[in-house]
């Protein structure tokens, strides 16, 4: 969904993606950062939860967001790069590092203020896609204020159909 986006967004000017169109985020650019920031925050708080997390640990180079809204980057391209980054280090962990039994114990963090908790990681690890899809309906709804359409957003069209 996340390439979907950057796809529709490909064409306009970068004026028009800074624009300040009212959302909470501001513009187009203020919200993908902020997608980014929410993820960049979150995996490296799960890169502690296992040892076998090393495609979130290779994120190590990416910028260490401070705040929830940090502009990282202000280029179109370098911030799709990032996004592309992190997103195939989502999936990589997912399908090759992940097991299900991470899922079932609790993870300790402390979040941009520093206050310390202890949640359910798998409750967490729903958390960053609730957030990531949140947030891509405000980008949905910014983009369709300017005739843009980003295609289907319905997740079950892109589940398989089971044998």
């Amino acid at each position: 969904m996340n390439s979907q986006c950057y796809q529709a967004i490909a064409e306009l000017t970068e004026s028009e993606i800074n624009e300040n169109r009212g959302a909470f985020f501001n513009s187009i650019m203020g919200t993908l950062n902020h997608l980014l920031v929410g993820d960049l925050i979150w995996l490296n708080r799960f890169a502690t939860h296992s040892i076998k997390y090393q495609s979130l640990l290779g994120l190590a180079d990416m910028p260490k967001p401070k705040s929830l809204d940090d502009f990282l980057f202000s280029d179109y391209l370098l911030l799709r790069a990032a996004r592309e980054k992190v997103d195939c280090a989502i999936c990589h962990w997912l399908k090759n590092e992940a097991n299900e039994s991470d899922f079932n114990a609790p993870l300790a963090y402390s979040n941009t203020q520093g206050v310390v908790s202890k949640r359910d990681f798998g409750e967490l690890v729903s958390h960053l896609f609730n957030h990531q899809t949140h947030h891509r309906g405000q980008l949905s709804t910014l983009l369709s204020q300017i005739n843009i359409d980003i295609g289907v957003t319905d997740y079950l069209f892109d589940i398989p159909e089971s044998n």
